[in-house]
C-alpha cells in the first residue's frame, strides 16, 4: 500500500467511524481459514461488517473521527478487526457464541454510543445490553399495562354494578 491508498483509506474509515454508533475491536489472529470464515459468514447473517485494520491506519482514522476514543488506543496492539453494527450487543453476542467453540475472537474493546468498553472481561456486559427496540418494548409494556388494568377492572366492574341495579330492581317489585 503506497502513501496515498494508506490516505484514502484513513479517509475511507474516518467516514465509517463518524457514521457509525457502534463498533467493536476483536483479535482474530490464530483463526484457521475454515474459522475465519464461518465468523465472515456469521458476521454477514447478523448484519455486523467486520474488517481486518492495521492499527497505526485505525489510530489515525480515529484520531481523525468526531469522537473522543483515547480510551480505545490500549487495544490497538496485535492484530486488530473491527466490527461495525446497528445494533449494540450483536457483535458481542455473535463473539459470545463463537467462543463457544473457540478461543478466537478476543474482544479488545468496543465504542457504543459514546460508552467506551475496554479488554476481553467486558464481553457479558456488552452481551446483557438491550437493544433501543428492546428497551422500547419493554417501556411501551409497561405504558400499556396500566392502561389494561383500568380497562379490564371497568369491565368486570361495569357487570357488578349492572347485576346490583339489576338485583335491587328485583328486589323493589
Amino acid at each position: 500500500m503506497n502513501r496515498e491508498e494508506k490516505n484514502q483509506y484513513i479517509v475511507d474509515l474516518t467516514e465509517k467511524l463518524n457514521k457509525a454508533n457502534i463498533f467493536y475491536l476483536a483479535d482474530i489472529a490464530g483463526l484457521d481459514a475454515e474459522n475465519s470464515s464461518k465468523l465472515r459468514r456469521s458476521c454477514f447473517n447478523g448484519n455486523i461488517q467486520i474488517e481486518v485494520v492495521k492499527n497505526s491506519l485505525l489510530k489515525k482514522a480515529l484520531e481523525k473521527a468526531e469522537g473522543n476514543y483515547d480510551d480505545l488506543y490500549v487495544s490497538l496492539k496485535g492484530n486488530t478487526s473491527i466490527m461495525f453494527s446497528e445494533i449494540g450487543n450483536a457483535p458481542a453476542k455473535l463473539i459470545k457464541e463463537f467462543r463457544k467453540k473457540s478461543e478466537k475472537p478476543v474482544l479488545k474493546g468496543a465504542y457504543i454510543d459514546q460508552a467506551i468498553f475496554v479488554g476481553d472481561a467486558s464481553l457479558d456486559a456488552l452481551v446483557a445490553l438491550k437493544s433501543k427496540e428492546e428497551l422500547l418494548g419493554e417501556i411501551i409494556g409497561l405504558l400499556q399495562s396500566p392502561a389494561k388494568n383500568v380497562v379490564s377492572a371497568l369491565k368486570s366492574s361495569g357487570g357488578k354494578i349492572a347485576g346490583i341495579v339489576k338485583t335491587l330492581s328485583e328486589k323493589s317489585e
